[in-house]
């Protein structure tokens, strides 16, 4: 697989996001949006789109905070650095996200792929949910997203298959917002939830504190399989 930084397109001309693009060694028709946590595209997330190139997609991972702090990078596990996702967080408006992910759909469209995902974390996760409910995603991933259960009234709108991993134990997703999400969601056809007992919020980061290597070989299992079913 080959990476680089690029910049693509964003909508209704208003710039140009900063990307970080992972391409197979060889053309392919899938593609997976890798939506970030708070921290940037930071070596976590380039590593997470380096092994989906390496399973065959084309892996694009948009710089969320271009609008505010473009190139950010932050290590979770460095409480300096955590308090300042915090702060890019309460900036944040997750409208124009969803925005963001549309164009890289569409940027990915125009590379030549026919079918793409789109997998998210943390405040990703919460994206990765709304990007289900107002696009034509193919199909979406969240872990551990955050504020979905104030989103339930969009859940109508989910009209491709969303998979959703919810650690039991997640410090920002309490156990009344976890009710909320498994009574507005267990109904829906296109809906699927993993629960993870005992564990917190960023289980499956691919380093540093947060990751429980076994929770996250499962989540990830479980992402790799769905993927490979719905973006066939």
């Amino acid at each position: 697989m080959s990476a680089t930084n690029t910049t693509i397109p964003a909508l209704d001309s208003e710039g140009e996001i900063p990307a970080y693009v992972a391409r197979p060694d060889a053309d392919s028709p899938r593609a997976i949006i890798v939506i970030p946590e708070i921290f940037g595209v930071n070596a976590g997330i380039r590593k997470k789109c380096d092994d989906w190139a390496a399973e065959g997609y084309l892996v694009i991972a948009p710089d969320i905070f271009w609008r505010f702090a473009p190139g950010v990078e932050l290590n979770p596990d460095v409480e300096a650095e955590l308090q300042e996702a915090f702060g890019y967080f309460g900036q944040y408006d997750a409208d124009d996200g969803v925005k963001d992910i549309e164009a890289a759909i569409r940027w990915l469209h125009a590379q030549g792929a026919g079918k793409v995902g789109a997998v998210g974390f943390c405040l990703g996760g919460r994206l990765a949910y709304m990007t289900a409910a107002r696009t034509d995603i193919d199909a979406s991933v969240g872990y551990y997203g955050v504020m979905i259960d104030q989103m339930l009234n969009e859940s109508h709108a989910i009209a491709h298959p969303l998979m959703l991993h919810i650690p039991t134990e997640d410090h920002l997703v309490d156990h009344d917002a976890q009710k909320k999400i498994h009574e507005g969601l267990d109904p829906h056809p296109k809906v699927t939830l993993h629960d993870y007992q005992g564990l917190d919020h960023g289980f499956a980061a691919t380093m540093g504190n947060r990751r429980n290597e076994e929770g996250a070989q499962l989540a990830d299992g479980r992402t790799r399989a769905f993927f490979a079913e719905h973006l066939a």
